[in-house]
């Protein structure tokens, strides 16, 4: 492969709007990994520093990935269907809220039934969440039908 064809492949998979289920996923991976970043150092920092019991300090921390999740989806992920900004913000952050509720459940269940380290609990739980975000934004949200 020329050098040339190589930089098409890259800038396929990094530029542009893309309707391609695997392009968003693998760009939704990216988006997801700096939200769960913010998400990550935030519950870290509220639990350990400020005190913040584990479960309160989750939930403002998800919503702080959520607003970094939203902003670059539909800047970078997602070609955006709806003509109405605050509505398709609405419907994003709904299934974000299920998110979060599917969050708080398994880090729950992960920390005090299954005694896992709470961060830990945070990763596995991340990973289950992620999915659900995904793929219920890409049908609900920017289905493009």
């Amino acid at each position: 492969m020329t050098i040339n064809k190589y930089y098409q492949a890259i800038m396929k998979l990094v530029a542009g709007k893309t309707n391609n289920t695997f392009l968003q996923l693998f760009r939704y991976t990216f988006v997801g990994g700096l939200a769960f970043l913010i998400d990550f150092s935030t519950l870290f920092t509220l639990t350990e520093y400020f005190k913040i019991n584990y479960l309160v300090s989750a939930a403002i921390a998800f919503v702080f990935g959520l607003l970094i999740n939203y902003m670059l989806s539909v800047i970078w992920v997602f070609s955006s269907t709806m003509k109405n900004r605050w509505l398709e913000f609405l419907l994003f952050a709904i299934i974000g809220l299920v998110g979060l509720v599917l969050n708080e459940f398994f880090i729950y269940i992960l920390t005090d039934v299954l005694l896992i380290y709470y961060l830990f609990s945070k990763i596995i739980t991340t990973c289950i969440v992620y999915f659900w975000n995904f793929f219920a934004r890409k049908t609900i949200i920017f289905n493009n039908k």
